[in-house]
């Protein structure tokens, strides 16, 4: 248990594979390997399918409400929902992305640009999925500096390899 609270029994390889590509979530695996790795974990990202628009040079990046029922915005001094039927109308996903950008930046959280870079200067290993990248016809020139290719072997030869393996 004391080897455990000074850090001496932490893992010490942990893999994350990163399937969404929308601003919500965005910020779990990246704060999650940038804390791994502050904390001595080797750590492997893993690219595929819409988590691969995390990595392109320029983000886009929106939320939606559709389909998310836990989403609970602060509006009105209460944390408020919103049903599907609204979260479908024109206009709501763009108005919904604008709140949670300004919200993130007001209470000083980190750019997804920011966390990018903390990974990067941190070791962390980022693996763009080669067959994502070919199937989506993107080219290593739309991803950012220091991500490597690979595959979903690539992916395993990590995996199988590790003390800890994330889906997000």
């Amino acid at each position: 248990m004391a080897e455990a609270a000074n850090g001496d029994g932490n893992a010490k390889t942990m893999t994350i594979i990163v399937t969404k590509g929308t601003l919500d979530w965005a910020y779990p695996p990246f704060i999650l390997a940038t804390t791994a790795a502050a904390m001595g974990v080797e750590v492997t990202m893993f690219f595929t399918f819409y988590g691969l628009s995390l990595l392109q040079k320029k983000l886009d990046l929106q939320v939606s409400p559709l389909g998310n029922p836990a989403m609970k915005m602060p509006m009105m001094g209460m944390h408020m929902g919103m049903p599907n039927i609204v979260a479908m109308l024109p206009g709501v996903e763009a108005g919904a992305t604008a709140m949670m950008k300004n919200m993130i930046k007001n209470k000083g959280v980190a750019s997804v640009e920011e966390l990018r870079e903390a990974a990067i200067e941190a070791d962390v290993k980022i693996i763009a999925c080669q067959m994502t990248m070919d199937l989506f016809e993107l080219k290593t020139e739309d991803m950012i500096p220091g991500v490597a290719l690979g595959g979903a072997a690539t992916y395993m030869e990590k995996a199988l390899a590790s003390d800890i393996n994330l889906y997000i």
